[in-house]
């Protein structure tokens, strides 16, 4: 599909995630997910038969990373850029994934029923990153919608995740390091047991993304974990990054915190 348009996306590429084991059709121009999405899709401690949700699921790759990684598991995707749904349907369909991944198109303010009156095991988000409300004209447009709040701010993504979500489930999320003190302010209240997992770029620099994990409606204070180092000295990616960038392995937070302290 490689160069392929749509009326509205433009030029439509094939990308691949998991080392191609999961193929995905995204537009060439603007936002493209990649390694966030599968890290994201990593961390969730979904077992077969559990059902997820994906808020502003674009064209599918957190769904369809953690999808392969769990037998029988049932992704919804929300996505209110009708096209990116449609795209990310298409998807489920070329990885043989359409009965147990879909993308309704619809908004965290107004969405359709079917979400809007459930609860699901776990809920998973890559919420927009930037504060600042003003996207750019296209071809870049889908790129700034993709990383702008708007006028949704964080607060209100992660509300969202916590009602839809079950007691006892988890809310899992990836956001800039520097957003982690709204991640938690917008998760008391409605969550504890709270995971935090920085992702440093490397063992010397400073922690870029976090991945936060709470239980709903359970007690308990925020855990701060060593985190993932992504790269080694020389720039290669680490065996820990590779497991999950390339093999599809799980990031097993609850693991992580139950290590004893060197």
């Amino acid at each position: 599909m490689s160069g392929a348009a749509d009326a509205s996306l433009g030029p439509v590429v094939e990308d691949g995630l998991l080392d191609r084991a999961v193929r995905l059709h995204q537009p060439q121009a603007g936002y493209r997910a990649g390694s966030d999405a599968v890290l994201l899709a990593a961390s969730v401690p979904a077992k077969a038969g559990e059902r997820v949700l994906d808020p502003g699921a674009g064209v599918g790759a957190v769904g369809l990373c953690l999808a392969r990684r769990v037998p029988d598991l049932a992704v919804v995707g929300l996505e209110w850029v009708a096209e990116l749904a449609a795209l990310g349907n298409g998807n489920a369909a070329l990885n043989g994934m359409a009965d147990r991944v879909r993308i309704v198109t619809g908004d965290i303010r107004d969405a359709p029923a079917e979400i809007r009156t459930d609860r699901f095991d776990h809920v998973v988000c890559n919420p927009p990153f930037h504060e600042d409300a003003k996207s750019s004209t296209s071809p870049t447009r889908l790129k700034a919608v993709a990383h702008s709040e708007g006028d949704v701010p964080l607060a209100d993504w992660v509300g969202f995740c916590l009602r839809r979500c079950r007691p006892g489930g988890t809310v899992t999320l990836i956001h800039r390091a520097s957003r982690l003190p709204d991640l938690l302010m917008a998760l008391s209240g409605g969550a504890g047991d709270i995971l935090i997992c920085p992702l440093w770029p490397a063992v010397d620099r400073p922690a870029g993304r976090v991945i936060v994990q709470g239980r709903v409606q359970r007690r308990g204070p925020p855990t701060l974990l060593a985190g993932l180092a992504m790269h080694d000295a020389d720039g290669a990616d680490t065996a820990a990054a590779r497991s999950l960038l390339r093999a599809g392995a799980a990031l097993d937070l609850r693991a992580m915190a139950a290590r004893p302290s060197p």
